[in-house]
């Protein structure tokens, strides 16, 4: 198929394009020489040469051959030049392989600009310099290559002077040549050479980049040529001596914290894939969730750059895919450069755009300059030199508030102070210079070339200088070029002045991505259809059968194709000649969270990621098979063994089946699956097959949990928040056995146990009512599903979720954690509260816990209970004593957690991070937990770690003077009798002392607490606990005290609940319904107790209250109340005036009574 080529001026809208038309520069064409091989020369450089143009290098006649850089065999570089007499004077070396010669990095320019350095000479001076001197070292001992003679025809031409930076690097000319030098069996040396000529315009993406490889270890193997022996010194850093495989040994993966990521699955869809291919090893590298995963696929093996805490919102690479930027759209906006050889970050830019974070980001082809794009209202473009100590931007601007939010930002690969960005209605250009940053956005509507427009999708620079595509949503392809080219050339400044010179219709399917590959113009649109086009806009080839989905980026390897001859196998050009279409290997990503890799030679399409494309929740872990199963809101359910890192099975539901919860059953055969519309699946483990005719549908709304029994008798689920819902096997079928409503509020946890006399199944659920229901299975029979036991465990305090304790204890408890950051231990079978101690802090409540499988049937005296807050995974001690220092957590995605799941042996622990699509498998190291935990200390040093001011703070010496008080006021204040002086006080002097250090707990908790100590050594020795010692007091009080003050804002919804709106717009509370409530509701208090309490907040009684012995006459201080209390208490009357809290504070903090601070 062939398609006739198009002028890219017709149709023009204005005379000024035509003019700009005839005035444009020629599209590129890559150069062919004809190269005497017998002389081994070309012509003198006193004769110009002939110069003939081909459409395509490998179409040209056989004596006649034009390669780029990358067909020989080298680096890609921006910043060399190499004249006469620097190839003249280079000697070979007997590293060379492929003929190549290597070239001196120290040319410069003829206004003795030196070129702007890579990063790594930037990083590195010193190392760079000595570099240098070892490559003309190297150049000069061994054998001379005077048997060939290399002569460049006009070396002024080809070594312009370069310009100052940034854009040092831009619009070089230059000159490189490849010989192919190969020893006969006399030791003589045969040369085939081939000479390549570059014109001035070629593009900096084709020439060879001294940042990948040394220059003096040229090869045709690029990995072994990233680090030279001779340069490892002992005091030389991992990025210098780090080659290309460094990054995927043992040894990297070396880590010594509680919980280590060691498996990232799933990929965020909105920020693109990068091809990082390497000497045919099938490398990419993409963004799951907070974390960068460099993913080789030739070794199983990934390496996650983690140093963000929120999801990352783009990545750049550079040229030679060595140097990666990462950047985030947190408050922090940061951006980290990292090195890929040794996956270590090597810079890292904090406040990058503070506002908004980051949207867009771009690296230039050098790695040396990157462009940032914010999400602000108001957004700004920087410029940033990475590998400067300065801090800040080089230069930045801002856009105009009426332009839509900029999604996209590119360099131009031939100036580095070209660039542009695009959103969806606005392509902006920019130039810079001097640390000047200017732009212009040129308009185009319909009307322009009375043709719909569309929505702009991406944007690239053309082969031809000046020119930049556009794709948009309808397949069109914008054409814009400078306004004015000629004068402009003399004024580089001004090059971001364009104007759309044509609309050309391409296709009718949107076009999702526009970019450049070596001649080739590509595109990709929603069908998963990719297009290569030549200079002119002829298409040349297509692949449309690979039926990926809408494609959401495409990257290049940086690795040059082969040569096309009689062994290879690439497609044919659709073009009259149909030669072979040579292109380079490539990976695709679409919308959906897929990714392939398409081998050029052969056009082989291999899958390497079909991972969830839509919110994942759901995931389980096999508890007999090294499994992990996950679902999504995309109706995937995928089967993992993570150990082997491969996918056993999958299965995808119909259309708008989402999955949003999975369980195993004990035995690990069956499956079960809850979806949103109310289906329960119950499916085969192995092979995901249905073990029912038709799922059970007796809800509407979605299944939002899902457990077995531990004899797989019985299968509970939840739906509609507040309603379980039980099957069970019956002649081994499942049949549905009853629902119950038993919550008026969402169940927050479902799960099955056993009683301890028996075998048989206990279900029990606890939901934000603050009630654990336990459901009476024996008894139910169909449709009648009975209610045990309904009992309420919390005053105040939401409970979050719940798990069983496991067996290191002879007593069986429930655990419980609540969003006051406690986390309590109830008696199995009474009920009671016997235990309340502090969950672990970072800053959210544990939302879910899940108790560590022991690994081995021995008896054990600790345990370990894996839990999730909004957005960190940790790691707690058993048995629970409040010691902080026996908790961790780590940030583990970047928005939120939804579920937490723990493997069979309990090594692993893996997280789903619901919208952002992924789930991470962490590896648990216990050996470094208790070291941390060790360091801490031991017995009461953790807790004197709590106390305000520690152990010689003010608050302990109150404690001991306090605790020896209360032994005098036991023993009677006014006694004559000898006292008794011990380190223990009775239990009934506990709330005395709270009282006494600010905390004032309710009788429910006054009651937990005594209880605590009562029955703690009962199960032991049968013995209750009648006294306390100092120590045990301590952690009594820093466990079941406030982790926060009462706060304002608590204060002020208690009133917007129990009040209303007076004439001001003020919640009040009448002050005869006031007492009212004080003495009628929750913990109710007497009519003494109520005038004695506010005569005293309000400085009426002047003793401060009634005495210890005395009892408190309220007959006249009732009076007093009346007279001093209007009938009508506001919320800031009560808060500011009552209870005294700081009228000026604004802050939750400042506006708090401090849970220890004495009163």
């Amino acid at each position: 198929m062939t398609e006739h080529k198009r002028d890219l001026t017709e149709d023009v809208s204005s005379g000024d394009a035509e003019e700009h038309s005839e005035a444009s520069p020629e599209l590129p064409k890559d150069v062919g020489e004809h190269f005497d091989q017998n002389k081994g020369s070309s012509s003198p450089s006193s004769t110009p040469r002939k110069i003939k143009f081909f459409s395509d290098p490998e179409n040209a006649e056989e004596n006649v051959s034009t390669l780029a850089p990358e067909d020989t065999g080298q680096p890609a570089t921006n910043d060399l030049t190499m004249s006469e007499s620097t190839v003249n004077q280079a000697n070979q070396s007997p590293d060379l392989q492929d003929g190549v010669v290597s070239e001196d990095l120290e040319t410069v320019s003829a206004a003795g600009k030196s070129p702007v350095p890579s990063p790594d000479s930037e990083l590195h001076p010193a190392e760079g310099k000595k570099h240098d001197n070892k490559i003309r070292e190297q150049m000069s001992v061994d054998k001379p290559m005077d048997q060939v003679d290399v002569g460049v025809s006009d070396t002024s031409s080809t070594s312009a002077q370069q310009p100052s930076a940034p854009g040092s690097h831009s619009k070089m000319a230059s000159t490189s040549t490849s010989q192919d030098i190969v020893q006969d069996g006399e030791g003589s040396v045969r040369q085939e050479a081939v000479e390549e000529i570059r014109t001035s315009s070629a593009p900096a993406r084709l020439r060879p980049d001294p940042a990948f490889c040394v220059p003096n270890l040229l090869a045709s193997d690029p990995c072994s040529c990233a680090a030279d022996d001779s340069m490892l010194e002992t005091d030389a850093s991992l990025v210098e001596t780090a080659i290309c495989d460094t990054v995927f040994e043992e040894k990297s993966y070396i880590k010594q914290n509680s919980l280590n990521l060691v498996w990232s699955f799933g990929i965020n869809r909105d920020t693109p894939v990068h091809a990082l291919h390497i000497d045919n090893r099938k490398l990419i590298l993409y963004a799951s969730s907070h974390t960068a995963v460099m993913n080789n696929f030739s070794i199983t093996r990934q390496h996650l750059l983690q140093g963000h805490c929120s999801p990352l919102s783009c990545i750049a690479v550079s040229g030679n895919r060595r140097w990666v930027a990462t950047a985030d759209q947190s408050p922090e906006s940061l951006v980290i450069v990292w090195d890929t050889f040794s996956g270590i970050p090597v810079q890292t830019l904090f406040d990058c755009h503070p506002e908004g974070g980051v949207g867009a980001m771009a690296m230039t082809q050098d790695a040396k300059y990157l462009a940032t794009v914010g999400r602000g209202t108001v957004q700004r473009v920087s410029i940033w030199d990475w590998t400067s100590e300065a801090k800040g931007s080089l230069c930045s601007v801002d856009l105009s508030p009426a332009f839509s939010i900029q999604t996209f930002i590119l360099f131009n690969p031939e100036d580095n102070t070209e660039l542009l960005s695009n959103s969806k209605a606005e392509v902006v250009f920019y130039t810079w210079k001097d640390n000047q940053l200017e732009f212009a956005s040129p308009i185009l509507t319909d009307e322009t070339f009375n043709k719909i427009v569309g929505l702009y999708s991406q944007s690239v620079f053309h082969l031809t200088p000046s020119q930049v595509l556009t794709a948009t949503s309808v397949g069109n392809l914008v054409i814009w070029d400078t306004v004015n080219a000629p004068q402009i050339q003399l004024d580089a400044v001004k090059s971001h002045k364009k104007k759309a010179l044509k609309l050309m219709n391409l296709q009718s399917d949107s076009i999702t991505v526009v970019t450049v590959s070596d001649r080739y113009i590509v595109t990709c649109d929603v069908k998963g259809c990719i297009k290569f086009y030549d200079e002119q806009l002829c298409l040349l080839n297509w692949y449309s059968n690979f039926n990926l989905g809408p494609i959401s980026s495409i990257s290049f390897s940086s690795q040059p194709a082969s040569k096309a001859d009689e062994k290879t196998s690439f497609p044919s050009e659709s073009t009259i000649d149909a030669d072979q279409f040579v292109v380079r290997n490539f990976v695709v990503a679409t919308v959906d969270a897929k990714v392939a890799h398409v081998t050029g030679d052969g056009c082989k399409l291999e899958m390497l990621l079909q991972e969830h494309g839509a919110a994942l929740h759901a995931i389980a872990c096999n508890p007999v098979q090294p499994f992990i199963c996950m679902g999504s809101y995309c109706g995937l359910l995928k089967i993992w063994d993570y150990e082997k890192k491969e996918p056993i099975c999958s299965r995808l539901f119909g259309t708008g089946n989402y999955i949003q919860c999975l369980t195993y059953n004990k035995a690990g055969s069956l499956l079960g699956v809850g979806l949103t519309d109310g289906c329960v699946h119950i499916l085969d483990a192995l092979s995901l097959n249905d073990e029912l005719p038709e799922p059970f549908q007796y809800a509407r709304d979605a299944i939002t949990q899902i457990t077995f029994s531990h004899d797989s008798k019985y299968l509970a689920t939840v739906d509609s928040k507040t309603t379980v819902t039980v099957f069970l096997v019956k002649d081994k079928y499942w049949q549905y056995l009853g629902r119950q409503n038993a919550h008026f509020k969402p169940i927050r946890s479902l799960m099955f146990g056993t009683y301890l006399d028996s075998n048989q199944p206990r279900l029990l659920s606890l939901g934000e009512d603050r009630v654990l229901v336990e459901y009476n299975l024996a008894d139910s029979t169909e449709d009648d599903l009975q209610i045990l036991s309904s009992e309420r465990i919390e005053q105040s305090a939401i409970p979050m979720c719940m798990t069983w304790y496991p067996p290191i204890s002879k007593e069986s408890f429930i655990i419980t954690a609540n969003n006051q950051y406690k986390l309590k231990l109830y008696n199995a079978t009474t009920k009671m509260c016997r235990k309340t101690v502090l969950s672990p802090i970072y800053g959210s409540p544990v939302q879910k816990m899940e108790v560590l499988p022991f690994s081995n049937g021995k008896e054990n005296k600790t345990g370990y209970l894996a839990y999730i807050t909004d957005d960190k995974v940790g790691l707690q001690t058993l048995p629970l004593d409040g010691n902080p220092h026996k908790s961790c957590a780590v940030i583990c995605h970047g928005r939120m957690v939804s579920n937490i799941a723990c493997s069979n042996d309990g090594s692993y622990i893996f997280t789903a991070g619901g919208d952002d699509c992924t789930v991470h498998m962490w590896k648990v190291d216990l050996t470094a937990h208790e070291a941390v935990t060790a360091l801490g200390g031991k017995e009461l040093i953790p807790f004197y770690g709590l106390l305000e001011g520690g152990r010689d703070g003010e608050l302990f010496k109150e404690m001991e003077n306090y605790f020896y008080y209360s032994q005098l006021r036991y023993q009677r204040v006014s006694t004559m009798e000898p006292r008794e002086i011990s380190t223990h006080i009775p239990l009934q002097e506990i709330p005395f002392m709270m009282r006494a250090l600010g905390f004032y707990p309710t009788e429910k908790e006054i009651e937990d607490m005594l209880n605590e100590v009562k029955f703690s050594k009962y199960v032991d020795t049968g013995m209750y606990v009648t006294d306390i010692d100092l120590g045990e007091f301590i952690k009594l009080y820093i466990n079941h005290r406030p982790v926060f003050g009462i706060t304002t804002s608590e204060l002020h919804h208690t009133f917007d609940v129990l009040g209303y709106d007076n004439e001001n717009g003020d919640k009040a509370i009448k002050l005869g319904e006031l007492l009212q409530l004080l003495q009628s509701g929750g913990e109710c208090m007497t009519g003494e107790e109520v005038a004695e309490c506010l005569s005293t907040l309000l400085g009426l009684n002047p003793e401060g209250g009634s005495s210890e012995l005395i009892s408190f006459d309220a007959t006249s201080a009732s009076a007093l109340l009346e007279e001093q209390l209007p009938q009508e208490i506001t919320s800031e009357l009560f808060i500011n005036e009552i209870l005294g809290f700081p009228q000026a504070s604004t802050c939750v903090e400042d506006a708090a009574i401090p849970a220890a601070a004495p009163t």
